[in-house]
């Protein structure tokens, strides 16, 4: 879609599920400059940072590539990381999907499995063969944590589509749902109002099942006390 220039692509469902529950989605430049990213964040109440496609370098969290699957480019890599910091620091709501999950974890000190058929047991087909619309495996959800409060379920059926995962959660997060095979599917941080990250697509299910959308309505909710 833009040949070999570098190309801005964002799938309409994150758009549509911010500003179909109420919010004003913006997106944002993957600017190089950390004063032009403070100044990014200073226009905004809340941040969610979406799936990529390709992997975060494992030498990020301290590893070689050990698996040929293509790599997140290095300046939005940088971008998406630093943003998590500055999140961090400032206590903006952040809700993390898929590649966002596994950003937020690398960026808080955590690791990642490089490719789960290669690296877990007895795992799960993390990869549905059915479209995102569909729900292929539940999770279960940590009791007291900040999801359980927002989906108001112990156990949920989400969709999947990812080959990488969190490996060792990050020393400031927990795990917040796990999968029947042990892969972790969500974390947050305790120490923070809304800084939660997923591992499955609720832009592809926020229409017809609730506890995905409350996920949405729970960023914009803290968005919200965020601008007040």
């Amino acid at each position: 879609m833009g040949g070999r220039e570098p190309t801005y692509f964002l799938r309409a469902r994150y758009i549509r599920a911010i500003e179909e529950l109420g919010g004003i989605p913006l997106i944002l430049p993957l600017v190089a400059d950390n004063v032009a990213r403070r100044r990014l964040l200073d226009g905004i109440d809340g941040l969610l940072l979406t799936g990529s496609g390709p992997d975060l370098s494992p030498r990020l969290y301290g590893e070689r590539q050990r698996y040929k699957f293509p790599l997140v480019s290095e300046r939005r890599a940088n971008f998406e990381l630093e943003l998590v910091h500055q999140a961090r620091t400032r206590d903006l709501p952040l809700l993390g999907i898929c590649g966002g999950m596994q950003t937020v974890n690398v960026a808080c000190g955590g690791s990642l499995f490089q490719d789960i058929p290669s690296q877990v047991q007895n795992a799960l087909d993390h990869r549905q063969k059915t479209t995102a619309i569909h729900v292929a495996h539940p999770v279960t959800v940590t009791p007291k944590s900040l999801l359980k409060k927002i989906v108001k379920q112990a156990t949920l059926m989400v969709n999947s589509s990812h080959h990488q995962s969190v490996k060792t959660v990050a020393p400031s997060l927990i795990a917040s749902a796990i999968a029947p095979d042990g892969i972790v599917e969500a974390i947050e941080s305790p120490q923070h109002r809304f800084l939660l990250a997923i591992q499955w697509h609720p832009e592809f299910l926020f229409e017809r099942h609730a506890p995905h959308r409350r996920l949405f309505e729970a960023l914009l909710r803290a968005a919200r006390r965020s601008h007040a």
